[in-house]
């Protein structure tokens, strides 16, 4: 799958600006389910691979050590994004398009706000499509690992 076609369909998300509630994203990713089953199994797969790059791209100290706008720990300090957060609003800044995604890369203080919003929900569109088509579930590993703290370039501290 191209990277253009990759963003076209995230476009159908909706997760822009205008999207602020965990429905609004789950409700766009189901669109994009639907719409992913309707393709050949090989751009299903090319979905999750791409998804998976940019999600990796983005696993960067300087994204996962920002705390989640607008919450505090009891005493007061920043509330800390969890790896699963830190994965969900991932997910939010992909849902968002390619625009702003592109924008993090050259201006990191504009991830912050993202650290409220999630999008676990796109991490399975391309399985929910795939398991939609094949009728079976999906068990493949793609190229990159997306997870948390996997992308050593991102995190050079956590090198071996």
């Amino acid at each position: 799958m191209t990277w253009e076609r990759f963003w076209q369909l995230i476009e159908i998300v909706g997760g822009g600006a205008g999207i602020e509630t965990c429905a609004q994203l789950e409700t766009g990713c189901a669109r994009l389910t639907e719409v992913l089953a309707c393709e050949p199994l090989g751009q299903i797969i090319g979905f999750g691979e791409r998804l998976a790059e940019a999600l990796h791209r983005l696993d960067q100290e300087q994204f996962g050590t920002l705390p989640i706008t607008g919450a505090v720990l009891p005493d007061g300090s920043p509330f800390p994004q969890s790896s699963d957060h830190f994965l969900y609003t991932r997910a939010a800044v992909v849902a968002a398009g390619r625009d702003v995604y592109e924008s993090m890369f050259h201006d990191p203080d504009r991830f912050a706000p993202f650290t409220a919003r999630q999008c676990e929900p796109l991490l399975y569109v391309h399985e929910e499509a795939f398991e939609l088509v094949t009728g079976t579930e999906w068990d493949r590993l793609t190229r990159y690992d997306y997870e948390s703290c996997s992308n050593a370039d991102g995190w050079p501290e956590l090198r071996g």
